[in-house]
């Protein structure tokens, strides 16, 4: 399911690139009729203005805001943050260098703007998209130079066109920019299975952490970009273009400030600290066993919130690639391992709960668990139990 997710969530991001961008471009060829529409329409020149001032100040709240307003206990990734808020300011930028547009009267100024205006787009706003989708992967850091190396050919063709004040290489333009989407693709989906496969290798909690959630707002652009491709070029599209930027400047502050920041520096709270035991030799997979027992089944240590695979390695005084390769071969991985015991525990505290006739709560016993959520321990209780929580609890009081 969650390889699904992360396909979803990659397609309808690409859509979200290729939308915009091509109907940008495509603007320009049918630009000399829309904008006479346009200078009349009161509402949109406004909405127009209102999307750059949110790119603008979505900017610089991501850029020169030190604390997390959005959530307060979760530290965003600083790089991420710094590429978001880049993203944010060109596409306020360059919503600015199309506002003349609206006031210039020669069919050949507009033309010469429309094809600057592209070509700015293409140097900024396609490849810090790119850049903002290989940043929210935390996996490894994906190096960025092969973003340029891409879009350069893609700049060079709007440079001639600007050059030339001609739309003559336009379907060059379009051929390569959908040939570049479907290479990104099929990255992406790659990229996007490493990730998933690494999370649940290293960390027991993933909230906070996956970055399948832009689903639905792909899947809300998806539709808008169908409604388009019904209705056609003109009025409707530019208003539906309006929309997706207004969604996507409130989605990505959003997305940026609810991510956990999962680098190696990152400290770990004061107030639940690993504890430090003795180191042991490890010769063979078969002494991780009685360790895991030992460090952290008879200490609990898998209560600990946001307990990561470093962590326990530590722990247990194991090299966390062989800690990896012993899960691997138990045929299972980290987060699966963790949630295991923690449900177990779960269900212990609530057979003594019910054995004693105290009155206890799902969410409190899913704390005492070691989860942070209680959304996200209702999943794992369900993968693991085959049942929800609240029919699990029934069958034991029946029982």
């Amino acid at each position: 399911m969650k390889r699904i997710r992360g396909k979803k969530e990659c397609f309808f991001f690409v859509f979200l690139l290729a939308s915009s961008y091509l109907c940008r471009t495509d603007f320009c060829s049918v630009s000399l009729i829309m904008y006479n529409q346009i200078r009349e329409d009161t509402i949109y020149i406004m909405l127009y203005a209102v999307v750059t001032a949110m790119s603008l100040i979505a900017s610089c709240y991501l850029l020169f805001r030190r604390g997390n307003a959005i959530a307060p206990d979760i530290t965003p990734p600083t790089r991420l943050r710094r590429w978001t808020a880049a993203f944010l300011a060109f596409l306020a930028l360059n919503h600015m260098w199309y506002m003349p547009i609206l006031f210039l009267t020669s069919d050949e100024d507009v033309k010469l703007n429309d094809l600057v205006g592209g070509l700015l787009d293409s140097m900024t706003i396609l490849p810090l998209s790119i850049i903002v989708m290989l940043t929210m992967l935390q996996d490894r850091r994906h190096p960025l130079w092969p973003v340029a190396v891409i879009v350069l050919p893609q700049v060079v063709g709007m440079g001639v066109s600007v050059a030339t004040r001609s739309t003559a290489l336009f379907p060059l333009l379009y051929g390569y920019f959908l040939l570049m989407c479907i290479g990104f693709i099929i990255y992406m989906v790659r990229a996007l299975r490493q990730y998933g496969r690494w999370l649940r290798d290293n960390y027991a909690d993933l909230e906070h952490k996956e970055v399948w959630h832009s689903f639905v707002m792909m899947a809300i652009m998806l539709l808008v970009f169908g409604v388009y491709a019904i209705v056609g070029k003109g009025p409707v599209c530019q208003y539906a273009m309006l929309v997706v930027c207004i969604a996507l400047v409130c989605y990505l502050p959003w997305r940026v400030e609810t991510l956990s920041d999962l680098t190696p520096t990152v400290p770990q709270p004061a107030s639940s600290p690993v504890p430090q035991f003795p180191k042991e030799e490890i010769t063979v997979h078969a002494n991780i066993g009685p360790l895991l027992q030992r460090y952290c089944i008879d200490t609990q240590l898998y209560l600990q919130h946001d307990l990561t695979l470093l962590q326990l390695a530590k722990a247990i005084g194991v090299n966390r690639f062989y800690l990896s390769q012993y899960f691997s071969s138990m045929g299972t991985n980290y987060n699966a391992y963790i949630n295991d015991l923690r449900i177990n525990h779960f269900t212990t505290l609530y057979r003594e709960a019910v054995a004693a006739k105290r009155s206890v709560t799902a969410q409190q016993l899913a704390l005492d668990s070691g989860y942070k959520s209680y959304s996200t321990f209702s999943k794992a209780f369900k993968n693991k139990m085959g049942l929800s929580v609240t029919t699990w609890i029934k069958s034991q009081q029946e029982g």
